[in-house]
């Protein structure tokens, strides 16, 4: 009996062990589960949900810089059939969307820029013409009313890092200063123009700024401008920015980077005769192009620039370029004195190509806070539209009537039909007269009476503000 009871003791302890051992293997296998598990789940949540088209990083707002050529017209640069060369632009107008029906707001500095800053008609601000550089000039005292809404400021306040180097010419005040208007850093002149060398402005009053204060930066002031545009976008590549890139070129007085000083008083002293005024322009655009060139080089470095606009136009027609194919020049109210070169250049965003959409300089505010996602405040309504659409999938804009002014002068835009109220009332169709030679006035007095209605109509509506 002590034998069979020891035995069934050994068969029952060898049963134990064994099931001892699978009860392991299973609690193994189980935990090694729980582990995989998990691993699965930190991976799965650590990765973008499923549906989400782009990583987190490429969620952040884009980046925006705007350069505005000044006095450039519609026929100097290469890529509109121009005399100047502009590879770095031609590039930027190959990559991105060139427009061929892209208007200044103003035929003169000040307005153009006005609008830009607000999205308005320069009118509903009170700046209609130059801000001149004499404290004699009736104009000289005006300004941006710095309660004004502007790009700049709903960009700072949505986390932007905000930026102008070069002209600003809104002001001449300290009241008026850019770092007023939403601009976290200013670099340049507050005048129409200075000497790129001495930085003097056409009175003899020395305008190169640092902030709201003045200080001396030698240097010709195109390749500043530039250096300190690339600098701010290395310096911020990590958060979203929007820099406004504000040229002095290709603007009198016509100096060219190794020029001396042609104002070192109050008046201008000749130019050198050593090369004529187009040959002097010519180097000048090459520097401005050569600083389009480098943002673009800087944007690339610092690999933005699929996360960039980059927009580029001028304030006016040409003073000493050329307006190609279109009739009249800086100041005027035909085709060549607003009808400027204007590129917009986004790589991923942007096809390549060319539109013939009628597009104003005010509708680049509309079209950053857009991309931005950036509200309006309620009390507050633009004149110009958004381009999101049409820069992305080429959607064509709305119709709608545009407006000029100079002086007492007015010219209206409506489709194909331009008219211009002059002393001697002009109507042109622009489909089949771009340079506007045929005077259509006395052949369609309907068609100007009913644009002449219009323009009544906006002025009574931007008298109002």
């Amino acid at each position: 009996m002590n034998m069979i009871c020891f035995l069934k003791r050994m068969w029952n302890g060898m049963l134990y062990r064994k099931r001892l051992k699978a009860h392991k293997r299973n609690h193994d296998l189980i935990s090694s589960c729980r582990i995989t598990t998990c691993c699965l789940l930190l991976a799965m949540f650590s990765q973008p949900i499923c549906g989400q088209s782009q990583p987190a990083a490429a969620q952040k707002p884009p980046n925006f810089v705007i350069i505005l050529a000044d006095d450039m017209g519609y026929g100097d640069a290469g890529c509109y059939g121009g005399w100047l060369d502009t590879p770095h632009l031609d590039r930027l107008a190959a990559q991105g969307l060139r427009f061929t029906d892209f208007h200044s707001n103003g035929v003169v500095c000040s307005p153009t820029r006005a609008s830009l800053l607000t999205g308005r008609y320069p009118h509903r601000a009170g700046i209609t013409g130059v801000i001149n550089a004499d404290p004699k000039h009736p104009t000289h005292h005006l300004g941006l009313n710095p309660a004004e809404v502007t790009f700049s400021k709903l960009l700072q306040s949505a986390g932007y890092a905000t930026a102008i180097f070069g002209k600003w010419h809104l002001g001449y005040q300290r009241r008026f200063n850019p770092t007023h208007f939403g601009f976290d850093q200013f670099r340049g002149f507050i005048s129409g123009n200075i000497d790129y060398h001495s930085h003097l402005d056409r009175m003899g009053t020395f305008d190169w700024w640092i902030g709201a204060r003045q200080a001396d930066e030698q240097g010709y002031s195109t390749h500043l401008i530039t250096n300190h545009a690339t600098d701010f976008i290395r310096k911020n590549r990590e958060r979203p920015f929007c820099v406004y890139v504000a040229h002095e070129a290709i603007h009198s007085p016509w100096q060219a980077p190794d020029d001396p000083p042609v104002r070192t008083t109050g008046t201008d002293k000749p130019p050198l005769k050593t090369r004529s005024t187009k040959q002097t322009i010519r180097l000048m655009m090459n520097a401005m192009d050569g600083g389009i060139g480098e943002i673009v080089d800087a944007l690339t470095e610092c690999g933005i620039e699929q996360h960039t606009l980059v927009f580029f136009f001028s304030d006016n027609g040409p003073a000493g370029g050329s307006a190609g194919q279109l009739r009249g020049k800086k100041g005027s109210l035909l085709e060549g004195g607003h009808r400027v070169p204007a590129v917009a250049w986004w790589p991923g965003q942007i096809k390549p190509g060319k539109t013939a959409q009628t597009a104003m300089s005010f509708d680049v505010m509309p079209t950053i806070l857009d991309l931005a996602q950036v509200s309006l405040p309620e009390d507050c309504t633009l004149d110009g539209i958004s381009l999101k659409s049409l820069l992305r999938e080429g959607v064509a804009l709305k119709p709608r009537r545009l407006f000029w002014s100079s002086g007492s002068h007015f010219a209206v835009r409506d489709g194909r039909w331009k008219a211009v109220f002059d002393g001697s009332p002009k109507l042109f169709d622009l489909q089949t007269d771009l340079s506007e030679t045929t005077n259509l006035a006395g052949k369609i007095p309907q068609r100007l009476q009913s644009m002449k209605s219009h323009l009544e109509d906006w002025k009574e509506d931007v008298a109002a503000k």
